[in-house]
């Protein structure tokens, strides 16, 4: 770990980068050509000092044949020619190469567990998707063809150079350690300002999405100056962040400029005097002078690339980081054939991390087609439960059998296909209610399955009141509807599903009186034949039921009848008779 943290002080290595990009498998035959043609353009371009040379040599164009000037024409077409699709085609290389690594993040974000969830905020994780990414494609589409010229551009100069005249390319090769005693501490510190960016960057998506997502909270609890204020932090700090990479882009420009400069002043001195001493030709001269503009160009183009690298290393980190993540095996482990069998939860002991225990040593049976109501104080560990049955999470200790088979051995997606699960705030998607309806079932439903569903949750009658009817647009989160016509939906898309293990969330308790009734109503359909646990704070809903489990601070303290714990537990009478008194004031 102190490896890592220390490795990432420093800037991290190219290899995670590289090997990132090689798994998206880029068309290795484009690549190839992309290079071959950025070769011969870069390769055409160190040809055209030469023939400057020749011509200032013989300071006649008389010399020039028409031969030549078409050649030369030519040169520079094909040189034009090859460099745009060199460009184009790195360019959808890199395209294709950030569109499959986004695949490859939205395929593993729906497939993380839910502790991932649980640690990572959604702006962070939607930063990862969209921002970092787009810093990776930055560099493919951007930088990586000026990379290569660079490299070929610099190599061919200083080859050609050496040949003209060794004294001056080695005086001007002087210039190199004096960029380098400058560029190595400045890119370190660029590196470092470059991943703060993209932490804050990150900061403020989620600052973004939380505070728009819940806009009509915000607009309820009048906290337009607070979130104001959250965005204004990490306004200001990405503005800071923005200056402190200008003051350094400050500091680099002018130098590499001055060394620049300086370098050519020194070599038009110092060729000046050998071309007065007849050492060197004047063509030789301003072929020098052409080829030391052929590196100062790529020498930018070179650094520019290692300052987008290093931010794209950063931007690797997290993304491997989010691929690397524990996720769910929806498809390892067997079918579940019938889940008509009793659920046996044995000595279930649960915690979130290194928290302290939820749930402590949970024991009951579910009976298959009977109906099971777990009460209790908030806060007692009952949607924690669901969340294990769920398995979102594993139990630190015991196990959850289906008839003699630990669920955890059965394939996560056919275990989850065996429930129906109805929560309170019933989550709707932006769309129609048809979409919302038919939402994660995994075959064709017919027109009549649908209308059938919503007869049975009683949300046809709200339905064919729409002008739209089924087609009719509930907005972001069902923002359109009422709750009670929320609730109703997920009832009938829980119908659709024909689960044989129903779990209800407190489904009723955020109810006016007139919506329970027709939402209970579509519970008790739901409910009939099937294996149900419900979790409920109101009397009307566990009466009935043919066990009740009555859970406080994470343990059971009492089971049986609504008529046994009456009798026999102090707590569940109380809780009974202060909900009876409710619901008769109601």
């Amino acid at each position: 770990m102190k490896q890592e943290e220390n490795k990432r002080k420093s800037g991290g290595t190219w290899r995670p980068f590289v090997k990132m990009m090689m798994e998206t498998k880029p068309s290795k035959w484009m690549l190839g050509i992309a290079i071959c043609l950025s070769v011969m353009s870069t390769v055409v371009g160190l040809a055209v000092p030469l023939f400057t040379k020749n011509v200032v040599d013989s300071f006649s164009i008389t010399n020039i044949s028409t031969s030549q000037i078409i050649l030369l024409a030519s040169a520079f077409l094909g040189q034009a020619a090859a460099a745009g699709i060199s460009i184009y085609m790195l360019n959808r290389i890199g395209q294709t190469v950030v569109a499959r690594l986004r695949d490859r993040l939205w395929k593993k974000l729906l497939v993380l567990t839910i502790p991932y969830f649980d640690k990572h905020r959604t702006g962070d994780t939607v930063s990862r998707v969209i921002n970092d990414t787009g810093i990776v494609k930055g560099l493919i589409t951007e930088h990586l063809t000026g990379f290569f010229n660079g490299l070929i551009s610099i190599a061919g100069a200083v080859t050609i150079l050496f040949f003209l005249d060794w004294k001056m390319t080695l005086l001007m090769l002087t210039a190199v350690p004096v960029a380098m005693i400058i560029f190595i501490p400045v890119g370190r510190k660029m590196t470092k300002l470059s991943r703060e960016m993209q932490d804050e960057t990150a900061v403020f998506t989620t600052v973004l999405d939380q505070a728009l997502s819940e806009i009509r909270l915000v607009k309820a609890s009048n906290a337009e100056d607070y979130e104001y204020n959250n965005g204004k932090r990490s306004i200001s700090k990405l503005l800071q962040l923005g200056i402190r990479e200008g003051k350094l882009q400050a500091v680099i420009f002018p130098i590499v400029g001055l060394v620049m400069m300086g370098m050519l002043v020194l070599i038009i001195a110092y060729g000046g005097m050998r071309v007065s001493a007849g050492e060197l030709s004047a063509g030789d001269l301003v072929a020098f002078i052409l080829y030391l503009i052929q590196i100062v160009f790529p020498i930018n183009q070179i650094s520019q690339f290692f300052t987008q690298m290093q931010k794209a290393i950063g931007a690797t980190e997290r993304i491997v980081a989010t691929l690397h993540a524990d996720e769910e095996p929806l498809h390892k482990g067997h079918d579940l054939a019938d889940a008509r069998q009793p659920i046996i939860v044995d000595d279930v002991t649960f915690a979130y991390g290194d928290h302290e225990e939820v749930l402590q040593n949970i024991d009951f049976t579910l009976q298959p087609g009977t109906v099971t109501a777990i009460v209790g104080p908030s806060g007692g560990g009952k949607t924690t439960l669901f969340s294990l049955l769920e398995r979102f999470y594993k139990p630190k200790q015991g196990n959850v059998r289906i008839g003699q088979e630990d669920i955890f051995s059965l394939s996560l997606h056919s275990w989850r296909s065996k429930i129906g699960y109805v929560s309170q705030e019933s989550p709707i998607i932006a769309g129609t209610i048809r979409d919302n309806l038919i939402y994660g079932t995994d075959r064709a439903v017919t027109e009549e399955e649908i209308k059938q569903a919503s007869k049975m949750a009683y949300a046809d009658v709200f339905i064919e009141e729409l002008a739209d009817r089924y087609e009719t647009e509930v907005g972001e989160r069902g923002i359109k509807l009422s709750g009670g016509q929320r609730q109703r939906i997920a009832i009938a898309r829980a119908i659709l599903r024909d689960p044989q293990i129903l779990m209800l969330d407190e489904a009723t308790s955020s109810l006016d009186s007139k919506s329970e009734i027709v939402v209970q109503q579509a519970l008790d359909n739901l409910m009939v034949g099937r294996t149900t646990l419900v979790i409920a704070h109101r009397l009307s809903t566990v009466v009935d039921a043919d066990q009740i489990l009555f859970v406080e601070k994470g343990t059971i303290t009492g089971r049986g009848t609504h008529d046994e714990l009456l009798h026999s537990h102090a707590l569940y009478r109380e809780f009974a008779n202060q909900q009876l008194r409710l619901e008769q004031d109601n």
